[in-house]
């Protein structure tokens, strides 16, 4: 009788924890996923996927900050594969907390990788990397004498412009050294922006959906049914009604986080370790996201009548804004055979 492979993933309660946990229990690993002890309940995420009954699925407590219990972990499952999804991932947060991001992403890493190097070796580890790790920085391309497209692939110099993107960066080179170093089978997925209905409220995408929500509950209130809203007359619309923003032209490359945590599989089932760009190969503003918000209710998407319900909000820009992230997959689909499945508009 074959063995289950073992996969041992921190970070498991966030919203890419939960779809890995899924897939590979589909495939028919045992997951031993790893969580803080907190006083209030984290695994709703595992809840909806139907994770936490799941015969195959050991919850255990954790932290990544704490060497001696990482080492423990691994010493007991003796894991076939490692993913270190566990981080301080919100940006804005890094600059009031980056002590706190630095010890749980840089050092949560290194601890990861000493576990994996003295109690099991033959572990693949796979290491959740950025594209806030590219900052300002972007390669171009030319396809004619007047035009230039813009984008970040694996050669793109990283310039991080935050105490999460530095820490980030961080355990991006030391997953590299000790790939190097010691020949651990180490792969980094520097992933741009993917989001899902289990997304943390805190991150923008989250907060635009939420309000719009909310908004087509005031008007249900207000007019006894939801009709297409295409005037911020249609009701008493006050300041505080409106979605507070900072900066709604940074551009994003936004994918589904299905897709992405099935690249993170596919590097670890390939021979050699390596870095990869995860990303859809396509930009849009933060304004087109809430446009886009707006059409999927019915609701008048046209930019100026949106922009009315937007109020700028100087408190949520930060202190150093990435304004364009758009990254080239060309070769995670060459080499692991991926691609984002899950379009923009689904």
């Amino acid at each position: 009788m074959t063995k289950n492979k073992v996969a041992v993933i921190t970070g498991v309660t966030g919203q890419d924890g939960g779809y890995l946990s899924k897939l590979l229990l589909e495939k028919g690993y045992k997951v031993v996923g790893i969580a803080r002890r907190s006083s209030v309940k984290t695994t709703e995420r595992l809840s909806l996927l139907k994770i936490l009954d799941h015969s195959n699925f050991e919850l255990a407590e954790g932290d990544v900050s704490d060497a001696h219990s990482i080492n423990s972990i691994i010493t007991k499952h003796q894991p076939d594969e490692v993913y270190n999804l566990a981080a301080q991932s919100h940006v804005h947060t890094s600059f009031e907390q980056p002590g706190y991001t630095w010890g749980v992403n840089a050092n949560g890493c290194l601890f990861m990788l000493e576990a994996i190097r003295n109690y099991c070796p033959t572990a693949r580890f796979y290491q959740a990397s950025t594209s806030e790790m590219f900052g300002v920085n972007h390669s171009s391309r030319r396809f004619d004498d007047i035009s230039h497209t813009y984008y970040q692939d694996e050669a793109t110099a990283f310039a991080p412009t935050s105490p999460y993107a530095v820490s980030k960066l961080a355990a991006h080179h030391t997953v590299q050294t000790y790939r190097r170093a010691y020949g651990l089978h180490a792969s980094c997925g520097i992933l741009f922006n993917h989001e899902s209905e289990l997304r943390g409220e805190a991150f923008v995408t989250r907060k635009i959906t939420q309000w719009v929500a909310s908004l087509v509950d005031e008007v249900a209130t207000t007019n006894g049914y939801c009709e297409p809203l295409t005037q911020v007359d249609d009701l008493t619309f006050s300041e505080d009604m409106k979605i507070h923003l900072g900066n709604i032209e940074a551009c994003r490359d936004w994918g589904h986080a299905e897709d992405y945590v099935r690249a993170m599989w596919l590097m670890l089932q390939q021979e050699t370790p390596d870095d990869y760009v995860i990303a859809t190969g396509e930009t849009r503003s933060v304004l087109d996201f809430v446009c886009a918000a707006f059409r999927a209710v019915g609701w008048n998407d046209d930019p100026a009548v949106v922009r009315s319900y937007i109020y700028i909000d100087a408190k949520f820009y930060r202190p150093s804004e990435v304004e364009f992230l758009l990254g080239d997959p060309g070769k995670a689909k060459a080499r692991l055979g991926w691609e984002s499945e899950i379009s923009f508009s689904q």
